[in-house]
C-alpha cells in the first residue's frame, strides 16, 4: 500500500518517524519554506498544480490512500485532497490538531477582521504570529507591528511601522513572557493554529493580561474522516495497511 502524507507539520513528521519504512509512504511538502524540517523516508516538495494536478499525480504514483497532516489553514489544499480522494474512491484522513481554546479571546473569522479589530480597539503596539500570507491585511493599520515569521513576507505590502523577527518555533513560555514585556506589547494577534509549539505566547499573554486577537480555523470539507492525534492516525494507516495485504 502506497500512502502520500501532505505534510509540512509537526505532526506530519511524527506520523512518518512512526511508520517508516514499515508503510510504502511519501510525505509531500508544499515549498514555501526554504530549507524545511524534512520527515523520514522519501520527500516531495512543491504544489501539484491544483485538482488536476493532484489527481493526475495520485494515478500516475498508484497511490493508494492519503492522509491530510498540513496546517489547519492550508485550507486550499485540504478541499483539493478531499475532492479527489471522493472522485477517486481513495481512503482519506485528515490529521487535525485540536484547536485552542479561545478563551477570553476576541474570536474573528479573518485576517481583514483581526486588522479591524485592532482599529477599533486603538491598539498600538501588536505582537502579529499569523504567518507571512497574512501581513498584508495589516498595511493600512496606524499601529506598530512585531511580525513574526519562519521566512520574510514578499511581493505585499506591509504596515507602516514594524519590526520583523524571523524565528521557527518551538517557542517557550518564559521566552515569550520576556518578548511581549520588552517589546511591551499590547495586543496578541494570532491564527487558532493549535498545538503545544506555539501555546506559550497565549499562555504569556494571559499572565500578562494582554487582549489576544484570534483568527478562527476554517471549516473543513464536508463528510471527511478526522483524527486529532498522531496514534490514531498511525492506527488508521496501520488497519488499512493490514487490509491491503490480506
Amino acid at each position: 500500500m502506497r500512502v502520500l502524507l501532505l505534510g509540512g507539520t509537526a505532526e506530519g513528521r511524527a506520523l512518518a518517524e512512526v511508520l517508516h519504512p514499515d508503510v510504502d509512504i511519501i510525505s509531500s511538502l508544499a515549498g514555501r519554506v526554504p530549507d524545511p524540517a524534512l520527515p523520514a523516508g522519501p520527500v516531495r516538495i512543491g504544489g501539484f498544480g491544483g485538482v488536476d494536478g493532484l489527481r493526475r499525480w495520485l494515478r500516475e504514483e498508484r497511490i493508494d490512500a492519503v492522509v491530510d497532516a498540513t496546517h489547519p489553514f492550508a485550507a486550499t489544499m485540504t478541499a483539493h485532497a478531499a475532492q479527489v480522494c471522493r472522485e477517486l474512491s481513495l481512503p482519506h484522513l485528515v490529521l487535525a490538531r485540536p484547536p485552542w481554546d479561545p478563551g477570553a479571546a476576541t474570536v474573528v473569522a479573518s485576517d481583514r477582521e483581526a486588522a479591524e479589530e485592532v482599529a477599533k480597539q486603538n491598539y498600538s503596539r501588536v505582537f502579529l504570529t499569523t504567518g507571512r500570507s497574512a501581513v498584508g491585511a495589516f498595511a493600512g493599520s496606524d499601529a506598530w507591528f512585531l511580525i513574526r515569521a519562519v521566512t520574510a513576507p514578499e511581493h505585499m505590502q506591509l504596515p507602516r511601522r514594524y519590526e520583523l523577527l524571523l524565528s521557527r518555533g518551538p517557542y517557550r513560555y518564559e521566552d515569550e513572557r520576556r518578548l511581549l514585556a520588552e517589546y511591551r506589547i499590547e495586543a496578541l494577534v494570532t491564527k487558532n493554529s493549535g498545538g503545544a509549539m506555539t501555546r506559550g505566547k497565549l499562555d504569556a499573554a494571559a499572565a500578562l493580561q494582554i487582549p489576544v486577537v484570534m483568527v478562527a480555523r476554517p471549516p473543513l470539507p464536508g463528510g471527511v474522516q478526522t483524527v486529532g492525534t498522531v496514534a490514531d492516525a498511525a492506527r488508521w494507516v496501520t488497519g488499512l495497511s493490514r487490509r491491503f495485504t490480506h
